[in-house]
């Protein structure tokens, strides 16, 4: 649904939350036309097992999680991801 709700609203930023937990969730909500992914129950369970220093270290686990998949994925710059990286069985045309 994303990718019909990026362009059913033109220029409006599509900002997207709905359990977002990894890296990767991020890169394919951003790859597929979100411009801004919130990420929150991560760092509640980090808060409230370790607090400050659990939400510090949550943090630093999913940056490096994000920039290690875009090495995989070949990019340097979030602004190269296209629905182009999203594999899908039933085709990517879908999401073009």
């Amino acid at each position: 649904m994303l990718p019909s709700i990026v362009n059913a609203v033109g220029d409006i930023p599509v900002m997207i939350d709905s359990g977002f937990r990894r890296g990767t969730d991020v890169l394919k909500a951003l790859a597929l036309g979100a411009s801004f992914v919130f990420i929150g129950r991560p760092f509640g369970y980090a808060a409230a097992v370790a607090g400050e220093e659990g939400v510090k270290h949550a943090a630093t686990l999913l940056r490096n999680e994000i920039a290690r998949d875009m090495a995989l994925l070949g990019i340097t710059d979030l602004k190269q991801l296209n629905s182009s990286f999203i594999y899908n069985q039933l085709g990517i045309e879908q999401y073009r």
